[in-house]
């Protein structure tokens, strides 16, 4: 049969080669088929393989991929003649004249013959231009097919329905995206990106030269009328210039005060919560390549480390945003990115009242507990807003006592002068080296501390913490995830069993009644909206039960009309009993904010 091509060099000449092999290959040096002398084409870049009248297109693993009427394809792909392929700075037409010479029917195969048979590469070929086919091909194919091969029309829509929802992409977003990756690879070859020492990636020289290699390049492009012209230029060497040398897209959104959180799903998916709601963006990375470049230029400065032996990671930026980054295999659909942001003012209890967080009696309440000594855990689920609050209570310490405060990712910012912050430390290449949360607590006792503040507790080290508070280290704080203060405290229950002390539940439970003072529970609503829906006091023991009475609580009254919670905070009337003992030493407390409303 053969193959008849015309290969194209973009501003060059023009080649039409008529090649007597049923299998073409196609790439940069000799010993190729068609060989295309070009640095952004690879070694061996893509293959071309007529099979029962059909031309089937396969990349080879490329550097910079092989596209089809610029759309990059993942597997082999079905082309006519007159479909471009794009290799490069070269196009790569299919003449039909060859194609006449020998039209056949298309031999259907399928995979069960394929394995019975052995599967040489002809049939794997006619197996992958199946799935390669256009979703309307294939379900008229199922529609109208005999024998065996016809499936019941509910069926076959349900299918095609599932393929056609798995390929729709924004065909705007898909354009910018093809248009991000092209300037990107031109740069590539421009700059020869990949031989720079990443130490220097923020060198303002390197930025400098950079940016007019990219100007440089969007300029040629505009001239050659490649840009369309809805594309906000200025945009566009932005976006390219924070991939190749910053965190990409994500740049905008660190620099935007008003974003609390950014999660890249993968390449083309990115996420950010704003005042409590979640809303995609309309930004994309060009490939997940670029979306490992990221991470990298995140990890390394730090000393850590991110590839398939091992794929995640917890990190936090310059700013004090902490990140966390899971890669394939364990994410299926590519690279993540989750970074919670760091703010550059640290929020106060008076704005926790403008956001109707708090009351003023109930700040004027935490206040009183965290001067009387008293250990107070905060809980809530993910997202809750437990650091925020734990920055604002621990900053209520008197100046001059010493705080000691343990975290994974350093995230708390307190006021105080003395104030130590130990941060937690990941194994090295060689699985050694790991300081955890526990070793730092355990450590943390040897340091002569007034207060000890636990970012969070997750395990074992729960069992530490509460030796402490119980020995002389009174008012020391920590967060929990739990959903109710009931809840956490058979959370702490069992982060203590986690820590391998065999200590009987009626053990541990005297621990933790003993050791608790108070209870905050911390909620995120579904509009967005953070609120402390109970502070309870942990009363004692009643046989084998730890006994709680809530001294506030929330009350949610429905919506509005724009879904916002309807609410307000109450005093249940109960008096905690270390108000008793206050008033005996002459200390002087507010008693009106427990009056019932």
């Amino acid at each position: 049969m053969g193959v008849s091509l015309t290969v194209k060099e973009k501003g060059g000449s023009v080649r039409k080669m008529d090649l007597d092999k049923d299998a073409v290959t196609l790439g940069r040096v000799d010993g190729n088929d068609v060989v295309l002398p070009k640095g952004n084409v690879s070694k061996q870049h893509a293959r071309i393989v007529a099979k029962d009248g059909r031309i089937i297109v396969l990349d080879l693993n490329s550097t910079n991929g092989t596209y089809v009427n610029s759309k990059k394809i993942d597997a082999p792909q079905v082309v006519q003649p007159g479909d471009k392929i794009f290799i490069g700075d070269f196009v790569v037409v299919i003449d039909k004249n060859k194609m006449a010479q020998k039209e056949s029917p298309p031999s259907r195969v399928r995979s069960p013959k394929v394995e019975a048979a052995g599967g040489g590469e002809s049939e794997i070929f006619a197996v992958a231009e199946e799935s390669a086919r256009p979703v309307k091909e294939q379900a008229s194919e199922v529609e109208e097919g005999d024998g065996d091969s016809r499936m019941p029309a509910s069926l076959a829509a349900a299918a095609r329905k599932k393929r056609e929802k798995g390929r729709r992409i924004d065909p705007e977003m898909e354009r910018y995206v093809s248009l991000l990756k092209e300037v990107h690879d031109r740069l590539i070859e421009y700059m020869d990106l990949r031989r720079l020492n990443i130490d220097k990636l923020g060198d303002e020289a390197l930025w400098a030269r950079t940016d007019r290699a990219v100007g440089d390049i969007i300029a040629q492009m505009s001239a050659d009328g490649e840009i369309p012209p809805d594309v906000d230029e200025e945009e566009l060497k932005t976006d390219i210039l924070n991939e190749a040398l910053g965190l990409g897209p994500l740049e905008e959104f660190l620099a935007d005060d008003g974003i609390s959180e950014i999660m890249v799903n993968h390449a083309n998916q990115v996420y950010v919560e704003r005042d409590g709601r979640i809303k995609l963006t309309r930004k994309t990375f060009s490939s997940d390549t670029a979306v490992m470049g990221v991470i990298e230029r995140i990890v390394s400065p730090i000393g850590r480390r991110i590839d398939e032996s091992s794929p995640l990671v917890d990190a936090r930026l310059k700013d004090g945003s902490r990140v966390n980054s899971i890669i394939p295999p364990l994410a299926l659909k590519g690279p993540t990115i989750t970074i919670r942001k760091f703010k550059r003012e640290a929020l106060t209890i008076e704005d926790l009242i403008r956001f109707e967080t708090i009351t003023p009696q109930i700040a004027d309440f935490l206040d009183v507990c965290i001067k009387a000594r008293k250990n107070m855990i905060i809980s809530g689920g993910t997202g809750s807003g437990k650091t925020t609050t734990l920055n604002i209570v621990a900053s209520f310490i008197p100046e001059g006592e010493r705080i000691v405060t343990v975290e994974d990712a350093a995230e708390l910012q307190l006021p105080q002068e003395h104030w130590i912050q130990l941060e937690t430390r990941p194994p090295n290449l060689e699985g050694k080296g790991e300081i955890t949360i526990r070793d730092l607590v355990k450590n943390s006792l040897r340091m002569r501390p007034d207060r000890i503040v636990v970012g969070e507790c997750r395990g074992g080290e729960a069992l530490d913490m509460l030796q402490a508070m119980n020995t002389g280290h009174d008012g020391s704080l920590t967060t929990a995830h739990a959903n109710s203060p009931r809840d956490a405290l058979a959370r702490l229950e069992t982060m203590v069993l986690m820590s391998g002390m065999e200590l009987p539940m009626r053990a541990i439970r005297d621990q933790v009644a003993s050791a608790v003072d108070m209870i905050v529970q911390q909620t995120r609503f579904a509009d967005g909206t953070r609120r402390i829906t109970h502070v309870s006091e942990v009363v004692g023991m009643e046989v084998d039960t730890i006994t709680l009475q809530d001294i506030f609580t929330f009350k949610q009254e429905g919506f509005d009309s724009d879904g916002k919670v309807l609410g307000r905070h109450v005093s249940t009337g109960f008096i905690p009993r270390f108000y008793d003992d206050l008033q005996r030493r002459g200390i002087p407390v507010n008693m009106d904010i427990f009056r019932e409303e």
